[in-house]
């Protein structure tokens, strides 16, 4: 059963919309520790061998928006950077983290990073509208054993809906120049 038909199962006004803690403390730490969550709310995505348009229909929720689990790929065998280039593009990490707090004793529980997918391989890369929060949990005494990550994936809508739209984008000497926004403009016979 996907989310799609977990959330059909709700009463009316109730959907499935976790919150940061929630998606740590009840499904990522479950699934780290082996204990038995709610079945067929999140499946298990390879997330290196796919593209973000090619994501399962069981792990979405709605028309933009995905759930699900993976593993994460190491770059180097005995390293700790992350592997996140799919066949296309790759995911890139955008601000900092943001902590996630247990709400009973406030203390650090998990991450959530925020990654962006470019196009492409870096540094030329194209900056796509897909965007990812990957949270994992925050243990600073012991290393994870299973390095699973739970991931929130989406496709952004563009921008320039409503009286402005974006005039253009043009890619110049390698770095994108955004032009100034501009009213649309109406014609009257």
């Amino acid at each position: 059963m996907g989310l799609r038909e977990v959330e059909s199962t709700l009463p009316p006004g109730f959907r499935f919309y976790p919150s940061d803690q929630e998606l740590v403390c009840h499904y990522l730490f479950k699934k780290v520790t082996n204990a038995r969550t709610s079945d067929g709310t999140m499946v298990e995505v390879d997330l290196h061998t796919r593209e973000p348009w090619e994501l399962p229909e069981v792990a979405k929720l709605s028309d933009n928006e995905w759930y699900f689990f993976s593993f994460r790929d190491r770059k180097y065998a005995t390293g700790l950077r992350t592997n996140r280039a799919t066949k296309s593009g790759y995911w890139k990490a955008t601000g900092k983290d943001r902590m996630v707090f247990k709400p009973k004793t406030r203390t650090i529980v998990g991450m959530r990073k925020t990654l962006v997918f470019y196009s492409g391989r870096a540094p030329n890369g194209i900056k796509t509208s897909w965007v990812m929060h990957e949270f994992r949990l925050e243990n600073p005494h012991t290393p994870p054993k299973e390095d699973w990550v739970l991931c929130r994936v989406f496709h952004k809508k563009r921008r320039g809906i409503g009286l402005f739209q974006p005039a253009g984008e043009q890619r110049a000497a390698g770095r994108w120049q955004h032009q100034q926004l501009q009213p649309l403009t109406t014609t009257t016979d």
